[in-house]
């Protein structure tokens, strides 16, 4: 429908509007009114936005502005009195039975203070009664049911007809495909829904992407929305969608049949779905009187939204009274009485403007995009962790592109995509370097790896990065020795390796600006603390590759004296728990290092114990000779106490699911390893509950 000229100049002209919405004037009105058709082609018929959502809610408020100040510019075919036209070809179209319209949005209490005076304009109540739930991030549907069978599903489409997607959505497994209407007298219902991809299975689907040398999916909305329109319903159902419903749009009664009490209200329509199987928002949402309690829910539950396991991007709040929504109506738009509340932006565009790469404690060379700052969630984004050379052939990365920038759940942002499209030939390839950007030395990447590494064990980079990681909490928990003070000390040439920590030249750095005699003995103090930390600790901070805390404590607890482990072998190191052959031929390598020796015989010199003095080793208790892994979130307890009260009464701890296992301990949202766990006979499948009665018994 655009092509490359046209698309290049509407993103053009995109930027400009952007750059002061709230100043739009009706000299650009046609121009916004071009600009916002083409974002939502992009958006609704094509899947494949080239604007954060924030930046089109501002751009189609600036023209709703306008247009109320002008109502006799306001034209039939204007973004605002109708929802995106056009529909893909590749199913079948479908009529909904009521349209399914967009909703308000609003960004800040105010605004829903004044959707609250309207609707108390509309209703002539002095207060109204709201129903509040999460506003749902994944691909719009629609379901119809007849004689309590699932006969239609349909995609929003252009809101009047969508994509007859019924096959599809067969492959729901939270979609019932008959539920008990005729019980209620319904003959014939329409309910809107979300469909959605789990965090988790949304991860280890893009995992087995890369493994299969393919580009991973950017996001799990555009991942669920994407998938709806596959054509293979056996890869629609590989990919585990999942569905809430959130509406019933339509209802046609039994002959004779009274409308139940359940559709008098929303929140009793919710209430009805979930009784007869679906998912809905049940448990998540709230009924409130008046709108203040309405404004602290949306505040309090945005303070939550990473802890479940599904991405929500705001609240939508909802007149409760059925017969109160039928009074106030709605616009072609919008109906008057729903808002939805939306979260701080997690999208937005930026540019490209430089790749850096950077040195870790292992040699891995990491390119991170410096990218022109854009305010993300609440925090400015200036870089971003392209992980591997990989990463920036996959997303097609050059400097100058307009690039999609998104802050997921994580907190960690990262490029969803560049817009090809935009480019004026002025952009530049990214050079993956050949040899360190620090030391100079040639770069080598092992075979099935997708990282490149410096193997000069003498890199700068790498001497401080593995001096940062010693110190770190997890390890040495040296505190007021973070990343800062350890470059400091570094460049001053007080610090050159990690046994340099315990011989510091503290009056030296007393005559610093800032280094006061307070801070000082604190740092003594500290630094002296790490030599009492027990010997799993020192193991971890050793930085050794592919050794995490786990497998740190199983080597400690396994030896008298650290240095034992230079005799041992690589089937003795692989018949520990939970060691295999790359964490063994690691570890190996590390203690057949003569330098790294000279390091532990000169730290053990400086006062650290590399003995296993029995402190290191758990209590003897009735776990004993028992392993056990946590997944999921548990319902009262933090993973990590957990893990904790298993060590202290003798068990051991896995990193993995293996026939090593002998408990599994599940919470909510367990994902993977649950799955593999099931088909390993020997591993016992347990809940919290069942883990404290072990621990009592």
């Amino acid at each position: 429908m655009y092509n490359a000229n046209e698309t290049r100049h509407l993103q053009q002209e995109t930027a400009s509007l952007l750059k002061a919405p709230d100043a739009i004037g009706t000299k650009q009105l046609e121009d916004l009114r071009n600009v916002l058709r083409f974002h939502e082609y992009r958006y609704y018929i094509l899947n494949d936005p080239l604007i954060a959502d924030f930046e089109y809610d501002q751009l189609f408020k600036a023209l709703e502005r306008i247009e109320a100040a002008h109502p006799e510019l306001r034209t039939a075919d204007s973004p605002t009195q109708r929802v995106a036209k056009g529909l893909t070809r590749d199913f079948p179209s479908a009529t909904h039975l009521v349209p399914m319209l967009s909703l308000d949005n609003s960004y800040n209490s105010d605004d829903l203070l004044d959707f609250d005076r309207k609707a108390r304009e509309l209703s002539g109540l002095s207060e109204i009664e709201y129903c509040v739930e999460p506003k749902f991030d994944g691909g719009s549907i629609s379901l119809i049911y007849e004689n309590d069978m699932l006969v239609r599903g349909a995609t929003r489409g252009d809101g009047v007809e969508g994509d007859e997607i019924t096959t599809n959505v067969k492959q729901i497994r939270s979609l019932p495909l008959s539920a008990g209407f005729s019980k209620y007298g319904i003959e014939q219902v329409e309910i809107r829904g979300e469909v959605l991809i789990n965090k988790e299975n949304f991860r280890q689907f893009n995992e087995k992407l890369i493994e299969q040398g393919q580009a991973p999916l950017a996001n799990p909305r555009n991942a669920a929305a994407g998938t709806l329109r596959i054509k293979d319903s056996a890869e629609v159902s590989r990919r585990k969608l999942e569905a809430f419903v959130y509406h019933i749009s339509y209802v046609n009664l039994l002959p004779g049949a009274q409308s139940p009490d359940a559709l008098d209200t929303h929140a009793g329509s919710l209430k009805m779905l979930w009784d007869l199987g679906f998912r809905s928002p049940q448990k998540e949402k709230q009924v409130f009187k008046g709108i203040q309690g309405v404004i602290d829910y949306c505040l309090s539950f945005e303070q939550t939204r990473d802890d479940l396991p599904y991405e929500i991007d705001g609240m939508v709040i909802k007149v409760n009274s059925t017969e109160l929504q039928d009074k106030m109506g709605m616009t072609t738009h919008h109906p008057r009485w729903a808002i939805a509340y939306k979260f701080k932006a997690r999208q937005a565009t930026s540019i490209l403007q430089n790749v850096e790469f950077q040195v870790g404690r292992t040699g891995s060379i990491t390119p991170v995009a410096k990218i022109q700052p854009v305010p993300i969630g609440g925090v400015t984004v200036s870089s971003i962790s392209l992980f591997n050379e990989d990463i920036i052939k996959e997303k097609d990365l050059m400097i100058g592109d307009t690039v999609l920038v998104e802050r997921a759940g994580d907190v960690i942002p990262y490029i969803v995509k560049s817009m090809a499209e935009l480019r004026t030939g002025s952009e530049k390839p990214v050079v993956f370097p050949g040899t360190c950007p620090v030391c100079s030395s040639r770069l080598f990447k092992e075979e099935g790896e997708a990282v490149w590494r410096c193997i000069n064990i003498e890199c700068p980079a790498q001497v401080v990065e593995r001096m940062i990681h010693f110190a770190s909490k997890d390890a040495m928990d040296i505190r007021g020795f973070g990343d800062a003070n350890v470059r400091k000390f570094y460049e001053a040439g007080l610090l050159k390796d990690i046994p340099g920590i315990y011989q510091l030249d503290f009056e030296t750095i007393g005559t610093w600006e800032g280094f006061g005699k307070k801070s000082i003995d604190n740092l003594k103090a500290a630094i002296d603390h790490s030599r009492q930390q027990p010997l799993h600790r020192l193991v971890f901070g050793l930085g050794i590759r592919f050794v995490g805390e786990t497998t740190a404590k199983t080597l400690a607890n396994t030896v008298t004296h650290l240095l034992d482990l230079k005799e041992f072998t690589l089937e003795q190191l692989q018949s520990l728990e939970d060691i295999g052959p790359k964490v063994a031929g690691s570890v190996q390598h590390f203690f057949s290092n003569p330098q790294n020796i000279a390091m532990l015989e000169q730290l053990e010199q400086l006062g650290l114990s590399l003995r296993n003095n029995k402190k290191d080793f758990v209590s003897s208790g009735n776990l004993e000779g028992l392993t056990f892994l946590f997944t999921g979130t548990l319902p009262t307890l933090k993973r990590s106490d957990a893990e904790a009260m298993a060590e202290a009464k003798g068990g051991k701890l896995l990193s993995g699911v293996s026939a090593k296992l002998n408990y599994l301990v599940v919470g909510e949202d367990a994902g993977s390893k649950l799955e593999k766990a099931k088909k390993i006979n020997t591993v016992k499948i347990i809940s919290e509950a069942e883990f404290l009665k072990l621990l009592e018994e």
